[in-house]
């Protein structure tokens, strides 16, 4: 694995770590503002040909 791809993995999994709690703490804003990130990781992600998989990136 590249570092860019390691690097992307990490950024999905914290974000998706940090959305899990904005979603368990019922901060909306949060949770718009790091689906938003998420949905870019992914799109980046699949424009690079990192598949990725809801709960982690699969390389």
């Amino acid at each position: 694995m590249d570092a860019f791809t390691a690097g992307l993995v990490q950024r999905i999994r914290a974000t998706e770590s940090d959305l899990t709690r904005a979603r368990e703490t019922g901060d909306e804003f949060l949770v718009e503002v790091e689906q938003s990130e998420l949905d870019d990781l992914r799109r980046l992600a699949s424009e690079h040909g990192v598949q990725v998989e809801l709960g982690g990136a699969r390389v």
